[in-house]
């Protein structure tokens, strides 16, 4: 393994703290670029904004890659523009700060929402239909890397599409799930049959570790998820069983769900504030999100996790000792 000074955007995120751990790991030279600092590593944080060219330059100085993590990811991004700011113009920012810098090598967390919902059938190569801002502006920033690829014949890029990725300490979408089944106010939209890519936080960030070296193509692009998928039936028993919870078993016709949706939109516009149950994310969670991974299994990549194992240590984590202390309370009343 060759030593590699490397500039981790967003390294004081969720994902982005496990994949300065893993490169840290690997001896490489690593600095941090984020707004927040790392506490875990104070001493290689580089404290900036990626929308601003002079904290680009500073922190790109010297590097050798860049793994490009930094976005706004959260479906309430108000107002809509900020999705298009950051995850675009900070990206084309970065690129210029690289080009500047002498980097050629850039490893990219990109999306799988950039294929939209339903959508994803001839794996990386489908068509990209993106549904809502964040795919958008992640397909957006996705076409100014391949305009810096092709810009020089010594550069490459590795752009990583993940599904849906947990563990402990996220407050995503699967943190969300577990909160309801754990609190009983989970319902079941839909049949629960379709099924659901996810990926293991350690997994993922020793995915992009892996990927400094080049190891395809100049462009390579790699859809990632743990397999094998559960459906959202399976994810939903395995997390109550877990948590020692039990879910409702009379699913809830399709048109109810979307009315309810829409319920949730209706709310939005009154109060101007996020609901829990919106449109987008009721669409989201009856969609078939299977992701395929053959190119990421040809790769060589081994996980080292295994993601079912984990995403029950995740629910344990997070709510299993909330739902002891409850049943403890329950019994001595």
């Amino acid at each position: 393994m060759n030593k590699r000074t490397v500039l981790v955007t967003g390294g004081s995120g969720f994902l982005g703290r496990h994949v300065v751990d893993a490169l840290v790991a690997e001896g490489h030279d690593v600095r941090i670029f984020d707004l927040e600092p790392n506490a875990a590593h104070a001493s290689l944080n580089r404290i900036g904004d990626i929308c601003n060219p002079d904290d680009c330059r500073r922190a790109m100085a010297g590097v050798d890659v860049l793994v490009h993590l930094a976005a706004l990811y959260r479906d309430d991004v108000r107002p809509r523009s900020r999705y298009y700011k950051v995850n675009v113009e900070g990206t084309g920012t970065l690129l210029e700060a690289a080009t500047a810098c002498g980097v050629r090598r850039v490893v990219f967390a990109s999306s799988f929402s950039v294929y939209g919902l339903d959508n994803v059938a001839g794996g990386e190569d489908s068509e990209l239909a993106p549904v809502n801002d964040y795919g958008h502006s992640k397909l957006a920033a996705e076409k100014l890397l391949r305009d810096w690829v092709a810009g020089d014949p010594g550069r490459s890029v590795a752009m990583v599409r993940p599904s849906v990725i947990f563990g402990p300490g996220n407050r995503g979408n699967v943190y969300v799930l577990l909160q309801q089944i754990s609190s009983r106010w989970f319902l079941l939209l839909g049949s629960g049959s379709n099924p659901k890519s996810m990926s293991f936080v350690g997994n993922v960030a020793k995915f992009f570790a892996w990927l400094l070296e080049p190891r395809g193509p100049a462009l390579d692009i790699y859809n990632y998820a743990d397999k094998p998928d559960m459906t959202v039936r399976e994810i939903v028993e395995l997390a109550a069983r877990t948590l020692g919870t039990r879910v409702p078993r009379v699913p809830m016709p399709r048109s109810a769900i979307l009315a309810l949706g829409r319920c949730g939109n209706l709310v939005e516009h009154i109060t101007r504030r996020p609901f829990t149950l919106n449109l987008e994310r009721v669409r989201k969670f009856i969609a078939d999100t299977s992701l395929p991974v053959e190119r990421l299994s040809q790769s060589g990549f081994k996980p080292p996790h295994d993601f079912r194992r984990e995403f029950i240590e995740t629910a344990r984590i997070e709510f299993g000792a909330q739902r002891a202390a409850s049943t403890s309370a329950t019994s001595d009343s």
